[in-house]
């Protein structure tokens, strides 16, 4: 093998690659099932942009929170929240994460870190500001972190998160997912800002961009952020512009898109087959390694699709539980 230029080890890099696949798989299979009837509920996908959530939570730890958004699949999965049990959850079954009772907008698991998918639109903002004071009165160097898109960065509750992390100085990484459309309204005509950067010095936070598709760029800059939040150097924001491949929830015509784009974006600005491209060319792995890859996470899929079909719904009793939190 040839010398790794990269900043993660061959090991590691081949675990990003392993952890981006499966998003993109877990999504795929989404789309198909979904198209079939076998799903309950509402589901958005997370296919395209598995270079952001790969990229982050490579640096995270189970102590790290975060607070992720209703496109929750690749945060859930990039932060080792059990594929199988994601997929019960997702079929309403008694063996998902949050027993059948979250579906694919609130998938949960507190033990990984992830304090939650979100239906509401910026919500999850506050609640990284809550994990990041907790962190600092605890002294252990953990991290809060804040997924939104571009739609959900015009709420109320995220403007005033950003404030609030600012005064108290809070380990908190505010990260905007801009796949250029809020549902199906331009970012263009949401924004009046040029850049979220902007957003950031408005409240006195540094932030910078990134191209959302590179996992190196997006793994390099979020480093650098989670390493500043740790030291007691407080909250930043990071904007990563990225692409969605589907439209914005599942059943969306995606008539406000233009001709040959999703195609476009495929073929041209897809983040997993420009990161095995690179670490390919540079000699670190082979292609055959990454194929190996590929066709574990299909069996893994595979399985956790069945293991959901054939698992029990959940039972009226199950209402009364997990209502409150015994402390």
């Amino acid at each position: 093998m040839a010398d790794n230029p990269f900043p993660l080890s061959r090991e590691d890099l081949l675990k990003a690659y392993r952890t981006m696949r499966t998003i993109r798989e877990f999504e795929e299979r989404l789309h198909v099932d979904f198209a079939k009837g076998d799903i309950p509920g509402f589901v958005h996908l997370y296919a395209g942009e598995e270079a952001s959530a790969s990229g982050i939570m490579m640096h995270l730890k189970d102590n790290d929170r975060i607070a992720s958004t209703h496109r929750g699949h690749g945060h859930c999965i990039a932060k080792g929240v059990d594929v199988r049990e994601m997929m019960a959850e997702i079929y309403g079954k008694a063996t998902g994460a949050c027993r059948g009772k979250g579906g694919s907008m609130h998938i949960a698991d507190l033990s990984k870190g992830m304090m939650g998918a979100n239906g509401i639109l910026g919500a999850g903002a506050p609640l990284a500001c809550g994990a990041g004071l907790a962190a600092k009165f605890r002294g252990d160097g953990g991290v809060g972190i804040s997924f939104v898109g571009d739609g959900a960065s015009n709420q109320g509750m995220f403007l005033e998160s950003l404030n609030l992390a600012a005064v108290w100085n809070l380990p908190v990484i505010f990260v905007v997912e801009n796949n250029g459309y809020a549902e199906s309204t331009s970012v263009e005509w949401a924004v009046a800002c040029d850049s979220y950067v902007d957003r950031a010095s408005g409240f006195g936070l540094p932030g910078v961009t990134v191209d959302g598709t590179d996992f190196f760029a997006v793994y390099e800059a979020a480093g650098e952020i989670i390493r500043r939040a740790r030291e007691g150097a407080g909250p930043a924001l990071l904007e990563c512009e990225m692409v969605r491949f589907f439209g914005h929830f599942e059943g969306d015509a995606q008539s406000y898109r233009a001709k040959g784009e999703v195609e476009n974006l495929r073929a041209n600005r897809d983040c997993i087959k420009s990161f095995a491209e690179r670490v390919i060319e540079a000699g670190v792995a082979k292609r055959e390694e990454f194929t190996a890859i590929d066709r574990e996470v299909l069996d893994l899929i595979e399985d956790a699709v069945r293991s959901a079909k054939a698992a029990p719904l959940p039972t009226a009793q199950d209402l009364l539980t997990d209502v409150y939190v015994s402390y």
